[in-house]
């Protein structure tokens, strides 16, 4: 599915949510510059905006990881355009099965990512076995706005007006009806951070953006 919609994604992303998605990727990578990382992996990297936007911090190395050759291809191509190919690495891998050693990086990172992990649990132990001890998680990731009467515009926006554009331009016709249904399935909030918790994090925090649209989740090893 993401093979199939790597051309539009980064258009769709910045169309359906109006550029907020912008905004919410550069909060994140202010989270992760509370610990100053010089390396940093990205998992589920995608096309690679969130690595890129993460050299604000000007670490040594980025290392993105995604099981798909078609957004990595994209992601390829882009850091290649901006000669980013010495700060950023772009690589084929599962996340719930890093092919990294224990205790390497300074920060791991994901957004939009988790959620299509098939074992949500495994996929964040991976990321917190291959921290540093004292490094940093930091995930983005959809939420369930809770208060009326944003949640019923919201709904009414995912579940009825995003999957007609979304197939209208990446000709796709299950992956932005497959978007929010993982949004729904998602144990965003609280249960979330309880997950990090049961996977060995420590001092986890979260703040939900705009609405509760997404959130910023934070833990350290």
């Amino acid at each position: 599915m993401f093979n199939s919609i790597a051309g539009k994604y980064d258009f769709l992303n910045h169309f359906l949510s109006a550029g907020i998605d912008i905004y919410w990727r550069k909060q994140a990578v202010k989270v992760m510059g509370q610990s100053k990382p010089a390396t940093i992996l990205d998992i589920a990297t995608g096309t690679g905006d969130f690595a890129i936007e993460a050299l604000q911090l000007n670490p040594q190395k980025i290392i993105g990881v995604d099981i798909s050759e078609g957004m990595l291809a994209i992601g390829q191509e882009k850091i290649k355009k901006r000669k980013l190919t010495d700060k950023i690495e772009l690589q084929l891998g599962d996340s719930e099965n890093l092919a990294f050693a224990d205790n390497m990086f300074d920060g791991t990172m994901a957004a939009f990512g988790v959620r299509n992990f098939e074992n949500l649990a495994l996929g964040l132990q991976e990321m917190h076995r291959v921290l540093k001890p004292g490094g940093r998680i930091v995930i983005l990731e959809f939420s369930k706005p809770r208060a009326f009467p944003f949640k019923q515009f919201y709904n009414f926006y995912f579940k009825q007006i995003l999957p007609v554009f979304g197939k209208l331009i990446s000709k796709d016709q299950s992956a932005y009806t497959y978007l929010p249904e993982s949004v729904q399935a998602f144990p965003d909030g609280a249960d979330f951070i309880s997950i990090l918790k049961q996977v060995g994090f420590k001092n986890t925090q979260w703040h939900s953006l705009t609405f509760g649209i997404s959130s910023i989740y934070t833990g350290i090893k």
